[in-house]
């Protein structure tokens, strides 16, 4: 069968994240093992797997996202990677509806080129700043949010750009002390940049030590900073060393994030 690994949210490659896409021909996913082996071998952040779904089914394609380490529930670069390929190699057009562990998630071709995934919005709770997560990050950390059950992050906000920038955390300490990652955001030192809020994305805790561009995050990140900034549509920056920009747009429990993607590699999967 044939594999890709395809950019997503960037324009050109070698930049945002890279994912496996792996569309399968049959009617329903091959054993858990044969997945996890398999995202083990691409060793991305994410692999994603989709079959499609017969007439009537409530969704086109069946999806389902692996680290090297494990399965998760929610992940935005994959189904951006997994829309890019549906819509290049002509398997799929106009909208598209994926049944996934997050329920029915959407993906919009638009005439631009850009992808537009609907996704639910994280409900965002206050949380004390415990002084591990501090240590472990080694920055002073203003705030934190939970991001509830489907992301299963913790948001924080630092200070500044420069302090999100320059985090070199101790990625072991954070896997023992968060279930799959921690997000830190601040504010653009300039906002005529482009971006109106800047993060960076660690999962350790799912084998994952820096994410380079984390769609699933700004379902958080939109919630937190259209409250703060008075906005509904905003862009921001994941500024990893791979960088990737997230067009993010709240429309009460549903986030849109709106990005594009580049296909790098085009095989064949032999086992």
């Amino acid at each position: 069968m044939r594999m890709r690994i395809v950019d997503a949210f960037t324009d050109r490659p070698f930049a945002g994240n890279p994912a496996g896409v792996v569309l399968l021909d049959g009617g329903a996913f091959p054993g858990d093992a044969w997945l996890q082996d398999v995202a083990a071998e691409v060793n991305l952040s994410e692999t994603a797997f989709a079959h499609p779904l017969p007439e009537g089914a409530g969704a086109d394609w069946a999806l389902r996202w692996f680290t090297p380490a494990t399965e998760v529930a929610m992940c935005g670069h994959a189904t951006l990677a997994t829309a890019h390929v549906l819509r290049t190699t002509g398997a799929a057009t106009g909208t598209v509806r994926f049944a996934t562990l997050s329920g029915v998630l959407s993906a919009t071709g638009d005439a631009d080129g850009t992808i537009t995934l609907d996704f639910p919005t994280a409900p965002l709770t206050e949380v004390p700043v415990a002084d591990e997560v501090t240590g472990a990050l080694g920055a002073t950390v203003r705030s934190a949010r939970d991001t509830g059950p489907q992301v299963g992050d913790l948001l924080v906000e630092l200070a500044d750009e420069q302090a999100v920038r320059s985090l070199t955390p101790d990625l072991a300490a954070l896997g023992r002390l968060v279930k799959r990652a921690v997000i830190a955001t601040a504010l653009p030192e300039d906002p005529a940049r482009g971006y109106d809020f800047v993060s960076r994305v660690f999962a350790p805790g799912v084998g994952i030590d820096e994410d380079p561009v984390t769609g699933s995050a700004h379902t958080a990140l939109a919630p937190y900073w259209s409250a703060r900034l008075g906005r509904d549509e905003l862009t921001g920056l994941q500024a990893s060393a791979r960088t990737g920009l997230v067009r993010t747009a709240l429309r009460g429990d549903r986030t849109l994030l709106t990005g594009r993607a580049v296909t790098v590699i085009d095989g064949e999967l032999l086992v």
